[in-house]
């Protein structure tokens, strides 16, 4: 997932580069940028040096052109991340998952990027990086990483605590759909399911949930999502 996937409010945005303490005198890219109004924000508001999207899409490369035409700090490239020079940031917005992409763009970042750059993320830090920042679900980064051992002691220390349980995960999914707002109010019970079983799905795959069996409240989402939505999640289960 990145932002071609998901579009961010404009009220979103200013929280992330609130949080990240965008300035004038940064270099701000979008990482897979998407139709995002990110780099026209980071141009006419925070009036950034340079405000770059990089995205591999041709479609959404004409789209953001249109809006940000005659802006002159305000550029975007259409090309593969992973091959597009990024050393002069100050400020990036990266929110991919695949873990190839991650892998790659991690060892990027730690090889190019200056000290004190600041690395924006959603929903969690890439890899086992530690975040320097906490807004959940943003998190900000900074170069050069701190990493943790596992993701028991990453987890612990971004939350507090070594393990999540069925109510922490369906918090925490709460959290994540109002910091989004890209939720409909009708749609909230739903995604809120949906949201809540996979966290706490992925945190049982990873050996961090609290519970040492399903509870029963996991089991009984998961029947209300197969019977009602047809949505079965037992494949996500890997142990």
């Amino acid at each position: 997932m990145s932002g071609e996937h998901v579009f961010l409010s404009d009220k979103v945005i200013r929280r992330i580069f609130t949080l990240a303490d965008l300035r004038s005198c940064d270099v701000f890219y979008d990482l897979g940028c998407g139709n995002s109004n990110a780099i026209l924000i980071a141009a006419n508001e925070y009036r950034v040096k340079k405000s770059i999207g990089i995205e591999n899409r041709k479609r959404a490369v004409k789209k953001v052109l249109s809006k940000i035409n005659g802006i002159d700090n305000a550029s975007i490239i259409n090309d593969d991340i992973r091959k597009v020079q990024i050393s002069d940031a100050d400020v990036i917005l990266f929110w991919f998952y695949d873990d190839r992409i991650v892998k790659r763009m991690l060892d990027r970042f730690t090889l190019t990027l200056k000290k004190g750059t600041r690395i924006i993320s959603i929903w969690s830090p890439p890899g086992l990086v530690l975040p320097e920042k906490i807004d959940f679900p943003f998190f900000v980064s900074v170069i050069p990483f701190t990493y943790a051992e596992n993701v028991e002691k990453q987890f612990e220390k971004i939350y507090g605590q070594p393990c999540i349980d069925f109510t922490g995960s369906w918090l925490l999914a709460e959290k994540y759909i109002d910091g989004i707002e890209t939720v409909s109010s009708q749609y909230k019970r739903f995604v809120n399911i949906l949201y809540g079983m996979i966290i706490w799905i992925n945190a049982w795959n990873m050996g961090v949930a609290c519970e040492d069996e399903i509870p029963p409240p996991v089991e009984s989402y998961l029947g209300i999502l197969k019977t009602f939505f047809n949505i079965d999640l037992s494949d996500m289960f890997d142990r």
